[in-house]
């Protein structure tokens, strides 16, 4: 269960880009703060935020969000867990916020065979037409796999659009490397700061810097300290202190090399 914020001292990471390109602050566990959140998005302690759109609804409310903030961007999308209910109608409201000069990425889109909650050939009908979608507008993509890498892989090097972020990576080394060979980013999250996670700690070692994106996820997936309370995207600063550890650089110069990433995969200019 996800509880109440600031049970813990807040961390001090003024001295770095702060830089969350999977966020869900429209959602409504952030309904009682989510105006501090966009003070810190005005004044430059958050340098970068992407609201991820789940569905239709969602997506506009998460365009709704962002609208106004100079350092935030929003993408659209429909998640696996909601594929069986995007028709036509569906896809063309997705199209129509995509023409928005906030939108910079189809997403959260994919598979999730860990729960089902559309079927798996829903979820793929779903998958093929965002990446569709994606693909004329030239858009990147944002990737939720979860327990179906193996048929991720598959679809996207079938389909051919190689431009996006693997979300919340985690699967091993060798797809690690399979995906980025595609072209693709690999988002990493709080998981990485979870003591038992050493299988993503080899990943971000081992994968170059500048194929990797950082994220929370919020509110879901807090790091360490924050296990079992609410994410949001002041924390991903103990990721990327997490990325910069195992990958034996100063948290200031990995977070400026994590902010240029997510410009380049996003198009974004500030």
């Amino acid at each position: 269960m996800v509880t109440s914020f600031m049970s813990e001292p807040t961390p001090d990471f003024s001295s770095l880009k702060l830089v969350d390109t999977h966020a869900h602050i429209s959602f409504p566990q952030f309904d009682s703060d989510r105006e501090r959140i966009i003070r810190q998005i005005e004044d430059d302690t958050i340098s970068l935020l992407v609201e991820i759109g789940t569905n239709a609804e969602d997506s506009e409310r998460a365009f709704r969000t962002v609208k106004g903030l100079r350092n935030a961007f929003f993408s659209a999308g429909v998640h696996p867990h909601d594929s069986s209910g995007l028709d036509k109608e569906g896809l063309l409201k997705l199209e129509s916020l995509l023409f928005s000069d906030k939108a910079v990425a189809v997403g959260e889109i994919g598979l999730d065979f860990f729960r089902n909650l559309s079927p798996v050939e829903d979820q793929i009908r779903a998958f093929k037409e965002q990446l569709e979608l994606a693909a004329r507008l030239d858009l990147p993509v944002v990737v939720h796999v979860r327990e179906a890498y193996s048929e991720a892989y598959k679809i996207l090097k079938e389909f051919g659009h190689f431009k996006g972020v693997i979300h919340a990576f985690s699967a091993d080394l060798e797809y690690a490397r399979m995906f980025v060979e595609l072209g693709f980013f690999l988002g990493i999250g709080g998981p990485l700061t979870y003591k038992k996670n050493d299988e993503l700690r080899e990943v971000v070692r081992e994968v170059s810097l500048d194929r990797l994106v950082c994220e929370t996820d919020c509110p879901y997936l807090p790091p360490v300290p924050f296990r079992g309370k609410r994410n949001e995207p002041y924390y991903v600063g103990y990721v990327i202190e997490e990325i910069a550890n195992q990958k034996g650089i100063s948290p200031i110069s990995c977070s400026e090399s994590l902010l240029n990433n997510a410009m380049r995969l996003f198009s974004i200019s500030l």
